[in-house]
């Protein structure tokens, strides 16, 4: 008996240790833990996150906006031994404390993923009110800067998001209780021979690991990146000053991962991690992680099984048969397709992703009639799914007859394939395969902004008041961005409804950069000798002299901005056949006294501010006038419609008191406006000459495309 009661305990404790290693080689000890695997852990999971059978850490689903969050179950003590007058643990110093794991971020797509995953340090394991996309799961709009947050994270973002002040698409940052990181790095890791930085690129569905040290004495949180497998670097990646005793509330706080994606399909996997309180964190066993999906590869080997299960059997001389085949298959498959291969230098410079003209075209259905969404002056769109992802997408075929044509390819994918921003419609990628040159866009349900504002039927939705403001407030964030808040300046010459595409949500996106231009901020205006864009939208000195610049952006921001309010194009036919300015119709009620309301689109019955509506219409005046000098920025725009900014009173010059229609008459563009004014919407793309200014023939000069 007596031997028996000695037993028993060995044997309980022996099958207490054998359960622990079946549960994925993980281990806890007081303030310290490691997970070499994460199958059978008890970790608490919530949104999508999962623990996959073969011991991965699987924090988002391939569904768009998807969120996960995963915590170590039990909160770790942070705060040291009591200091002289401090009578509560929450009064103590942080200790430090040090984290490594090993991560791999799998896009579905290869090469386009987002947004990111997150190391957190939080009071709670209950995330569930984070936002997905650029929250990374961890806030929402309302909490992001909070300092009741009392959180500290470390972010692996893959999407630039410039409200955030992000520096790259590809960046490790230090968050404290805001999206806004306190210091960041793009990712990669300084080697420890030459002491240069090595390009890292998170979303390449590589295993990588990263550590995490937060040294209490000094304060200092420090981040290092490298690849699996590789000899933790010296140099930190990120070090961020930060007094965690000052941002850490309680006693006690809880260690895990949150993670989210946007509309591009992503899976974010942790393959092990470690974590200690006052010491380094225990070592992971390497050796015993679980390998990453390899996606590329999925089901490939069952294709093999059955193919060489069908080879075999066949005859020698078949066999050969097959091969010159397959050879002569090879050789015009190779011909046809050669020229996506080939990569110019533009291509090289600016890298936006290229797709497989195949994938477009079985995404489209064969580009057929029944998938197309429109037909503008730079070629068709086509809605499509790609087979991949399933992504929702528009791809739009450039014309590109002419060298015009391939010029407005490259300024599209060399301006909008660098930005980000959630009132400028995403690039996705682009194609091109001998005459074929292909843009890939987030699709936009709701269709372009001209649409609803001029298509009278019961399929179209009417805009209320509402829902324009907050279109006109998106369109000019979008302009601030692209002029001033981008690392460069852009130009993007054809601001217009049409060129405005309306989201799930009617959030305005602006797209259409195909005669964008880009300069450096420290650089004078942009000459060109090209009349580009859509008459009632081009500011006077635009037209007469070709010096492009932001405030010929803004004119046309404000010939938008009097558009959407009125329900009226900029430019319109009256019935005796004269031209009329939709920008002087306005501004002959607003010099008469007469209501401004009175311009308002019939449509909106009456459901609007009225001080708001005149408002924005005001601005709109201010925006539109002839001298360009007395136009606002676009940040000034920004302060007038939020209301943090008293607007000006409008004035007329004496010598400008002429209508703008009279204006531009006097300066040689009577033809130019009888042709365009019928036909507002239609860009001007052609390489036109601009108007002499030395007295000569100065409207046969501008052509019309």
């Amino acid at each position: 008996m007596i031997e028996a009661k000695r037993v028993l305990p060995l044997f309980f404790y022996c099958l207490h240790l054998a359960s622990a290693f079946a549960a994925g080689d993980s281990s806890s000890d007081g303030e310290k833990f490691v997970y070499s695997s994460f199958a059978g852990a008890s970790l608490t999971l919530d949104g999508a996150a999962m623990v996959t059978p073969s011991g991965l850490l699987q924090l988002t689903s391939e569904a768009e906006l998807s969120k996960g969050h995963a915590f170590h179950p039990t909160p770790l003590h942070l705060r040291g031994p009591l200091g002289d007058g401090q009578k509560t643990k929450a009064a103590a110093a942080v200790q430090s404390f040090s984290a490594s794991f090993v991560f791999g971020i799998v896009p579905v797509t290869p090469g386009m993923g987002g947004h990111g995953l997150a190391l957190v340090v939080a009071p709670s394991k209950d995330l569930s009110s984070g936002m997905a996309s650029n929250y990374i799961g961890l806030l929402n709009s309302s909490s992001n800067g909070s300092v009741h947050n009392h959180m500290v994270a470390v972010e692996l973002d893959t999407i630039r998001s410039p409200e955030f002040h992000d520096i790259d698409d590809n960046h490790v940052g230090v968050d404290v209780n805001s999206l806004v990181s306190v210091d960041a790095a793009s990712a990669g890791y300084y080697d420890d021979r030459t002491g240069e930085l090595r390009n890292l690129t998170l979303v390449s569905g590589q295993v990588m690991r990263a550590w995490v040290d937060y040294d209490g004495d000094a304060t200092r949180i420090d981040v290092t990146l490298a690849r699996s497998g590789q000899p933790r670097p010296k140099k930190p990646l990120v070090s961020a000053t930060v007094d965690l005793s000052t941002v850490i509330a309680d006693d006690v706080a809880y260690v895990g991962f949150s993670s989210s994606t946007g509309k591009l399909s992503t899976l974010h996997y942790v393959l092990g991690w470690s974590f200690a309180v006052g010491g380094p964190a225990p070592d992971i066993d390497m050796a015993r992680l679980p390998p990453l999906p390899d996606r590329r590869n999925s089901g490939s080997r069952s294709r093999s099984s059955k193919t060489l299960a069908i080879a075999l059997p066949v005859a020698v001389g078949a066999l050969a048969i097959v091969i010159a085949m397959a050879a002569c298959v090879l050789l015009v498959v190779r011909r046809r397709y050669r020229y996506i291969e080939l990569r110019e230098d533009w291509e090289i410079e600016f890298g936006a992703h290229r797709l497989a003209y195949k994938d477009l075209f079985d995404a489209t259905d064969g580009f057929k009639d029944k998938n197309l969404l429109g037909v503008g002056g730079f070629g068709k769109v086509y809605k499509g799914i790609l087979p991949t992802s399933g992504t929702e997408v528009a791809v739009k075929r450039v014309c590109h007859e002419s060298e015009q044509g391939m010029k407005e390819f490259v300024a599209e994918v060399a301006t909008i394939g660098r930005l980000r921003h959630r009132n400028l419609v995403q690039l996705l990628g682009y194609c091109r395969l001998k005459d074929q040159l292909l843009l890939v866009y987030d699709y936009m349900p709701n269709g372009s902004l001209e649409k609803h504002l001029y298509t009278h039927d019961e399929n179209t939705i009417v805009l209320s008041w509402a829902q324009r403001f907050q279109i006109i407030k998106g369109v000019a964030s979008g302009l601030l961005y692209i002029h001033e808040e981008w690392e460069q300046v852009v130009i993007h010459r054809d601001v217009k409804a049409s060129n405005v595409l309306l989201d799930g949500e009617m959030n305005a996106r602006l797209g259409d950069f195909g005669l964008a231009r880009l300069h450096s901020h420290d650089t004078e205006l942009l000459h060109t000798t090209v009349v580009a864009g859509t008459f009632g939208y081009i500011a006077p000195e635009l037209a007469l002299t070709g010096k492009a610049s932001p405030l010929t952006d803004v004119f046309a921001f404000g010939a938008f901005l009097l558009e959407v309010v009125t329900g009226r194009r900029p430019v319109e036919e009256t019935v005796d056949g004269d031209g009329l300015l939709l920008v002087d119709w306005v501004f002959e009620h607003w010099r008469k006294d007469q209501s401004l309301i009175e311009v308002v689109d019939p449509r909106i019955q009456g459901d609007y501010d009225v001080n708001e509506l005149s408002l924005t219409l005001r601005v709109g005046l201010l925006c539109s006038h002839p001298l360009a000098s007395v136009r606002p920025s676009m940040r000034t725009v920004m302060q007038y419609l939020a209301g943090d900014m008293p607007l000006p009173e409008l004035t007329m010059p004496t010598h400008m008191s002429m209508s703008m229609l009279a204006l531009l008459q006097s300066q040689g563009f009577d033809s130019f406006i009888m042709a365009t004014s019928s036909s507002s919407s239609s860009s001007i793309r052609s390489s036109s000459t601009l108007p002499s200014q030395k007295g000569d023939d100065k409207s046969s000069n501008v052509l019309v495309p």
